[in-house]
């Protein structure tokens, strides 16, 4: 399913006692549809997904449906290495009537591929609902290569991948042999451009949290046949996309939505917010930018 162009795999609000913080979604919900989201990924890894308890998941893909409506998509975030377990929060999710959901590979376990293969089956199997898989092998080791997700697109609601695998000789491959309603998003922001250059649909984005409205210009641009504006605005954008990984995502990004009064800089541990030094290297990225 084509969820769009620019999705933000959202944070998770936290208040200082590390209980979600409720009042603060809508404002962040908000916040990112007017600045360009077409699509909400929930309690992901960026939304800290490992501290998150199960009913604290379907809490949050519940709020933010009823927030975004129809005016976004919102995906919610169902996989972790326990194959079963994600196919039971799957079946949850797809009651709670989200547009989608989202696993990724699972971590730790180094599955093989035909493990993996047989993990997103299951997944896709809990439910109608169309799924996105999530390749990241710097964070889950293993690496779902492109013959085996190849084969997951054949299956009717497996409908595109996030790619973070850097990897653009796999992810023109997939790209090239998929079937054309099999969309590749990119999993980087800063691979957002190239990987639109070989045939991607789009980004989850980490950054379209705080430069959506300049992300969703340099995407629009190029979709409009402005390689060189778009370009123009990829080097731009560097810097502050760089920015928001100078710590272990998301401590940066929840900094930078604090500082413009939108969700507090508290995180769960073991991810904390940023120090003081922390906090003074991030300013002046963005002051490069």
């Amino acid at each position: 399913m084509d969820f769009g162009r620019l999705l933000t795999a959202m944070v998770t609000p936290f208040d200082e006692n590390g209980a979600i913080d409720k009042p603060a979604l809508e404002p962040l919900v908000e916040h990112l549809i007017s600045t360009g989201t077409e699509g909400l990924v929930v309690a992901g890894t960026t939304g800290e997904s490992p501290t998150l308890k199960s009913d604290e998941k379907l809490f949050l893909f519940q709020r933010v449906k009823e927030i975004a409506g129809n005016r976004a998509f919102v995906i919610a975030g169902t996989g972790t290495n326990d194959t079963a377990y994600s196919a039971a929060l799957t079946e949850k999710a797809a009651a709670l009537r989200v547009d989608g959901v989202m696993a990724v590979t699972p971590y730790y376990n180094k599955p093989s591929q035909e493990g993996m293969y047989f993990h997103f089956e299951t997944i896709a199997k809990a439910s109608t609902l169309p799924l996105m898989i999530y390749n990241i092998p710097g964070r889950c080791i293993v690496n779902l290569q492109a013959e085996t997700l190849l084969r997951l697109s054949k299956i009717p609601n497996i409908t595109s991948v996030k790619e973070a695998s850097g990897d653009m000789e796999q992810i023109s491959y997939v790209i090239e042999e998929s079937p054309h309603n099999f969309y590749v998003y990119s999993g980087d922001d800063s691979m957002t451009l190239p990987i639109m250059s070989v045939g991607g649909n789009g980004v989850v984005s980490v950054a379209a949290h705080i430069i959506g409205n300049e992300m969703n210009q340099m995407i629009n641009s190029f979709t409009k046949g402005e390689a060189e504006i778009a370009s123009a605005l990829h080097r731009k954008l560097l810097p502050k996309m760089k920015a928001c990984f100078i710590a272990p995502n998301p401590s940066p990004v929840k900094a930078m939505l604090d500082q413009l009064g939108l969700v507090s800089k508290y995180t769960r541990a073991p991810i904390l917010p940023l120090n003081e030094a922390e906090m003074k290297q991030l300013e002046q990225w963005f002051s490069l930018a």
